[in-house]
């Protein structure tokens, strides 16, 4: 199933107003494309840089949004509910979002730091 991000975030004001909170990271390059399915939403450029996802459709949370981003490189910081190697030279950093308020200028730098990778020839 493909839907807009309207359709994904419909029911959950919290969730709309932290992704209303990262969007202009997400898209503040041309070439960005959206892919909107059942349990996400993801952003590519050449490669997927960012994922939004609402876990309480899936499991029982609280936790209005889930950030997940894949770098070449572990990144160290507690706000990360989770890091795991996913592949070789793949970091996917998992970033529990409860609020707007906690979307600040250190995620606004992971983001970048995602997108231009996903910019950058592989090796």
């Amino acid at each position: 199933m493909t839907g807009s991000v309207d359709e994904f975030f419909d029911g959950d004001p919290t969730a709309r107003q932290i992704h209303d909170r990262l969007v202009g990271e997400f898209t503040a390059v041309e070439g960005v494309v959206v892919h909107v399915s059942r349990s996400q939403v993801a952003y590519r450029l050449g490669r997927t840089f960012a994922i939004e996802w609402r876990p309480g459709r899936y499991l029982r949370s609280e936790v209005p949004l889930v950030l997940s981003l894949p770098l070449r490189q572990r990144l160290e910081s507690t706000r990360f509910k989770q890091v795991v190697q996913v592949a070789r030279g793949t970091w996917m950093h998992h970033l529990e979002l409860r609020s707007a308020a906690e979307v600040d200028d250190e995620v606004r730098r992971w983001i970048r730091l995602a997108r231009g990778q996903a910019q950058e020839p592989r090796t």
